[in-house]
């Protein structure tokens, strides 16, 4: 009989892992706080039209990489692929329109039906920062500001660029939607499949078609820069000038585009090569129209979503996990009152490891193995005194200390 393996795309976060990820969301939670951006959690699925609708019914994300399953009263439910479209969808369903800037945090497994590749998996991670109920540019300058100070806490800032792009208003956005029509038509026989197929129902998504070909005719294509109005560039220009106020170094990347309709002015990522192939780390944008699109009223918004499987592997220096204390009874006799004090320690705050069973070298040999900062031994002897030795093992050094200062001696350890 085989022994059982996880499933394709999904891999298990072992302690030193997780430790990473941890880290990723700790550091991420901590500084979105300082910028007023609350933690939430939307539930792990939902109905399927929630995403159906906001990420478009022909995206390659609805349409092959989806999670969906019936319920057995027969709706349609979806693993999330995204957190914006759920988070959305609880602004709505919980009344908070009166409650803009609405400016959450969360983070959490997403699902996608994928060619599993490094830093991506079909169950993966991110973190995920949202303001919505803000029209003004300074709502996308805070919110880029939020993903550069994550990633220069998290240490591999310097290992990212920031691109950005703006799409426009409706306006704007429908003029060069023309324009692409026209540009493309005139290329059809060029095309690939799934781009002739996007030119009839959504032609910016050619714009990321990863086809040799359509990448040709890409570099060709008009730029949406040339067909923004006064308005939608002066929104723009606040925004560059928001983001160099604060330091933020950044580049233009023009082709950079959102596919769906609801996606308007901002458009950015934070890419990295040191991973090998570029890729983006965090991405986001502004999307005025995607709350009405679910049903709610027109309500602007704007928000990122970051891997955190590609932050955990660009991280170089997690900090160290709490070093344990061990206790270490000596004696059938000692045992009972070892077990006390170490359940007495953990409630004063501290990292406690007390092996279930060994004898002293055994049990030693298992707390240096836990790198273990100090242990604790308790023999007869000390038993008989209401002391016990502490034994700093970074030092090499031990004293007796009676048992009712153990606490204060461990807290003073450096």
């Amino acid at each position: 009989m085989s022994l059982p393996q996880p499933v394709r795309g999904t891999h298990d976060l072992l302690p030193e892992d997780f430790a990473r990820h941890a880290h990723v969301r700790k550091t991420a939670r901590e500084m979105a706080a300082r910028f007023g951006y609350a933690e939430m959690a939307t539930p792990i699925f939902e109905f399927t039209e929630v995403f159906a609708r906001t990420m478009g019914e022909s995206s390659d994300v609805v349409s092959k990489e989806m999670y969906s399953f019936e319920s057995r009263s027969g709706e349609s439910m979806t693993l999330r692929p995204e957190y914006t479209a759920g988070i959305c969808r609880a602004f709505i369903s919980n009344g908070l329109q009166q409650n803009v800037p609405f400016k959450v945090f969360a983070a959490g497994p997403m699902f996608r039906y994928e060619r599993p590749q490094k830093g991506r998996q079909r169950q993966f991670h991110q973190i995920d920062v949202e303001c919505i109920g803000a029209a003004e540019a300074k709502a996308d300058i805070e919110v880029i500001a939020v993903g550069a100070s994550i990633l220069k806490a998290l240490g591999v800032l310097e290992h990212c660029s920031l691109e950005i792009n703006t799409l426009g208003d409706q306006e704007s956005r429908q003029a060069y939607r023309t324009a692409l029509v026209e540009y493309f038509s005139d290329h059809k026989s060029n095309l690939s499949k799934d781009s002739l197929e996007r030119l009839e129902r959504n032609p910016l998504r050619i714009l990321d078609s990863k086809d040799k070909g359509d990448r040709v005719l890409v570099e060709k294509a008009p730029l949406f820069n040339d067909y923004l109005n006064s308005y939608s560039s002066e929104f723009f220009a606040d925004v560059l000038e928001g983001i160099s106020l604060l330091g933020i170094e950044y580049e233009l990347n023009r082709r950079l585009v959102r596919g769906l309709d609801y996606y308007t002015h901002t458009a950015f990522e934070f890419v990295t090569t040191a991973l090998g192939a570029q890729g983006a780390v965090i991405a986001g944008g502004r999307y005025d129209g995607l709350i009405e699109t679910l049903g709610g009223k027109s309500t602007p918004g704007i928000g990122w979503a970051g891997g955190i499987e590609r932050l955990a592997m660009l991280i170089e220096n997690v900090p160290a996990s709490i070093r344990p204390v061990a206790i270490v009874p000596v004696g059938e006799a000692a045992e009972s009152v070892a077990a006390k004090l170490a359940h007495q320690l953990r409630q004063d705050g501290l990292c406690i490891e007390m092996a279930f069973k060994g004898n002293v070298g055994k049990r030693m040999k298992r707390a240096n193995k836990l790198n273990a900062r100090a242990a604790v031994l308790i023999g007869e002897d000390e038993l008989a005194r209401n002391v016990c030795t502490l034994r700093d093992l970074d030092q090499g050094e031990q004293s007796e200390v009676p048992l009712s200062d153990i606490s204060v001696a461990l807290g003073a350890l450096s």
